[in-house]
């Protein structure tokens, strides 16, 4: 039976994505289709995904299934790419591909992938809980229909954005990448606590809460972050002293050189 919907690749990113769609009944799990690595893969991912979706290794025969389907995911690993072009199946008609592959560039994908019409769509991991942020960039003629229904696939795990594919490097170096930042952030005001005397647990948990307080202030009260920076910060007082050590070692630097550089190699991967 021909698929509805293919997932090439089931990683963290695939199945937040694909989970919730299951669990809306946005696509039944029998007509769900998708490829894993090999049987060692399988047996791994059947436990964490809801019973009844079709799962088969790359060797097996029955995989080519996949192309089958009008809406495939892309989700492999990029120097997977070439590998898994050169093995895929005959399609049906036009079928849609949306790769969330780092750095690979449209017109790669429709090189790779002729028979097909490409989206590139960059999520990043607060997809995972449900707050996630999705950029999409639009290939050749994908009409009105497909376009709804691939925002209505990432609308389900947080805000979606349509930008041209030129935008999409730097966003994936702020929201992609930014979470490791935030939480090499979070880690260091955790261990800063308990260097001035909190217990580790207690410093963990309150760090993640400061840091997801401050974001939330920002964001409901339309603040910019020099607004909030200057709210909590009185002469001569404790927080003042503690932006100047920042900005005395050169957080605010370090922070935009990580962005730039992120944005840069994926660039190159293109």
């Amino acid at each position: 039976m021909q698929p509805a919907f293919g997932v090439i690749g089931l990683g963290r990113m695939a199945q937040a994505l694909v989970v919730p769609l299951l669990e809306r009944g946005r696509i039944p799990s029998d007509q769900l289709l998708a490829v894993v690595g090999g049987s060692g893969s399988l047996e791994q991912r059947r436990g964490s995904l809801p019973a009844g979706i079709g799962l088969v290794a790359a060797d097996d025969p029955s995989a080519q299934q996949v192309w089958t389907a009008p809406i495939q995911l892309l989700a492999v690993k990029p120097q997977q790419l070439d590998a898994v072009a050169a093995a895929a199946g005959p399609v049906v008609g036009q079928p849609l591909l949306i790769s969330v592959l780092a750095g690979v560039s449209l017109a790669r994908l429709q090189h790779l992938f002729p028979g097909h019409r490409c989206v590139r769509a960059v999520p990043n991991t607060p997809a995972l809980v449900g707050a996630g942020l999705t950029a999409l960039a639009w290939g050749e003629g994908i009409d009105q229909g497909q376009r709804d229904q691939v925002r209505q696939l990432f609308a389900d795990v947080g805000e979606v954005l349509e930008l041209a594919e030129a935008k999409l490097d730097a966003f994936l170096a702020l929201t992609s990448s930014g979470p490791a930042f935030v939480a090499l952030v979070a880690e260091a005001m955790a261990d800063g606590a308990v260097a001035a005397g909190l217990p580790r647990d207690l410093a963990l948990r309150l760090s993640h809460r400061t840091l997801a307080g401050t974001a939330e202030l920002l964001d409901r009260r339309d603040l910019h972050p020099a607004q909030l920076k200057d709210m909590v910060t009185s002469p001569g007082g404790t927080t003042i002293a503690g932006v100047r050590a920042l900005e005395r070692i050169g957080l605010r630097s370090a922070l935009i050189e990580a962005v730039v550089a992120a944005a840069e190699r994926s660039r190159e991967l293109a």
